[in-house]
């Protein structure tokens, strides 16, 4: 019977219903039809499927529920710790027992992997966050961060390791991401619509106070509910829903977006022709699920978060300087990058959809003013605007705290102290609006630059990738358009760190990996 069961689960059917079983009860949970104990349940379901099945269905099933995990409810003072840590942790040790098995691990040869400068630059980057503590006044708080980067890293292991091995793996690991991206889609327009038949406070209450609640634990409800959040967009006395479908705030939703876009471009390009001339792919049919690249731009513009608008200019003209380095160098995919390129011309065409959108009345109240959305555009380079003002001011302090701390910064997890803030407000937001003043703050400058090698490193890989791929329209389209939207989120990342959270990390976690591996393709 254990035999049978066992091959039960080595079906990747088993994999597709155990998904839809978790989907159908992640929905229950958070709309409240059911009690959040039954999470307890359904996370030791989900764990020993995880542990019994092979790892390869285990990794995919994972990158496909990324923004489904839920909070664990252990008791009523501790329902925020989130069953992601428990599946992340399971596989990884399948994948270091399962390389146990068939290599030595601890050998010089084995050690071979870390000698890229990616590798180099993330060996740094974790060692100098470790060193951090010895300046951390809120010790505690440093230790707990170290934990929780730790554990959201553990699942790039696995997905290295199985990417590398076989390019079908690395094929079905991005058709499984596009799941998850088209789901909190789905969600946020739908979150959107129903701000459309309800008032505020009934928004709150459902959207505050029950789904992020039952998602996420008491702790975060309480901050997003009375502390603040990022949900709303206010001109005076007008009002406007800023997107985040089922993530805790309006920032790290389009983060996972565009990160998962590289996945939607691959899944609709992949009879494509890479070979092709420009003009005979633009007169290519692609599949219809292309229609979902400007619906899901669109609801980027609708989160209205200011710096991915503002990175997107950045985007062109990096994209434009690759067309010339291509053109100069004559590699023969110049063609197919200029076709995916050209796409980005759709998102700010969508800025007309977007227009009547914010100016429509939301949550049964009227606006009197139509130009919402231009005077949001706008306020990208009012340096006099509250938000902008603030975020300079804190520039500032940040820079001010670099040159006090250079080499080991303030401690990672402490930022607030820049701040002369409470330790605690980091769970709440408290952060410099920038990632790379961010690390450089808590960190040090050297971590700073550990950061930038890696960014910058990783870029000539995909580059390479795309360049040296072959036949394999898929794999050649995620590598190309992971050139314009892995730089596209950390351009915005000038103005944010939104990237720390929990869903948004994991998902760039699992595409780094997808990436930087030396597998075939």
């Amino acid at each position: 019977m254990l035999n049978h069961f066992l091959r039960m689960l080595n079906n990747k059917k088993t994999g597709g219903i155990v998904y839809v079983a978790e989907v159908i009860c992640f929905f229950l949970v958070i709309s409240g039809l059911i009690p959040r104990e039954f999470v307890l349940y359904l996370v030791a379901m989900l764990a020993l499927y995880l542990i019994l099945a092979p790892l390869e269905d285990g990794v995919i099933f994972f990158a496909a529920s990324i923004p489904m995990f839920l909070a664990i409810p252990f008791s009523s003072s501790f329902d925020n710790f989130n069953s992601w840590r428990i599946f992340s942790v399971i596989l990884f040790v399948k994948w270091f027992l399962s390389r146990l098995k068939t290599t030595k691990i601890f050998t010089k040869g084995a050690f071979v992997q870390w000698r890229p400068l990616y590798a180099m630059a993330l060996v740094a980057l974790y060692a100098l966050m470790l060193l951090s503590v010895s300046m951390a006044s809120d010790k505690a708080a440093a230790i707990k961060r170290i934990i929780y980067f730790t554990n959201l890293s553990l699942v790039g292991f696995p997905v290295y390791y199985l990417t590398t091995r076989s390019s079908d793996f690395s094929k079905r690991l991005i058709r499984a991401l596009t799941i998850p991206v088209l789901l909190v889609t789905i969600i946020g327009f739908l979150q959107l619509a129903s701000s459309y038949f309800i008032d505020i406070y009934q928004f709150m209450r459902i959207w505050g106070e029950n789904i992020q609640c039952n998602q996420f634990g008491q702790q975060w409800c309480d901050i997003a509910v009375r502390v603040g959040n990022t949900w709303f967009a206010y001109y005076g006395e007008q009002l406007s829903l800023r997107m985040f479908s089922l993530f805790p705030d309006s920032h790290s939703f389009p983060i996972f977006l565009l990160l998962g876009m590289p996945a939607i471009f691959a899944w609709t390009m992949r009879k494509m022709d890479v070979g092709a001339k420009f003009q005979d792919l633009i007169k290519t049919r692609t599949k219809l699920f292309v229609v979902w690249v400007p619906i899901i731009f669109l609801a980027v513009i609708l989160t209205g978060t200011r710096g991915f608008w503002a990175a997107s200019v950045g985007v062109v003209a990096l994209a434009i300087g690759v067309i010339i380095y291509m053109t100069i160098k004559k590699e023969t995919k110049v063609s197919y990058f200029k076709f995916i390129s050209s796409y980005i011309i759709l998102f700010f065409m969508m800025f007309f959809v977007a227009y009547p959108i914010f100016t429509s009345p939301q949550f049964l109240l009227s606006k009197g003013d139509w130009s919402m959305l231009g005077n949001r555009i706008r306020s990208v380079i009012d340096f006099g605007e509250t938000s902008n003002a603030q975020r300079i001011e804190i520039w500032k302090k940040s820079l001010v705290s670099i040159a006090d701390h250079p080499l080991l910064g303030v401690g990672i997890g402490n930022y607030p102290v820049v701040l002369s803030q409470d330790i605690k407000l980091s769970k709440a937001g408290s952060s410099a609006h920038n990632i790379y003043l961010h690390v450089a703050a808590e960190m040090g400058v050297f971590a700073l630059i550990a950061l930038c090698a890696f960014l910058f490193e990783l870029f000539k890989i995909i580059y390479r990738k795309f360049i040296d791929s072959k036949a394999d329209t898929t794999l050649a389209t995620y590598y190309g358009a992971s050139l314009l939207f892995i730089p596209w989120v950390f351009a915005y990342l000038m103005t944010d760190v939104a990237i720390f959270d929990e869903r948004a990390f994991l998902m760039l976690a699992v595409s780094a990996a997808l990436l930087v591996n030396k597998g075939p393709d």
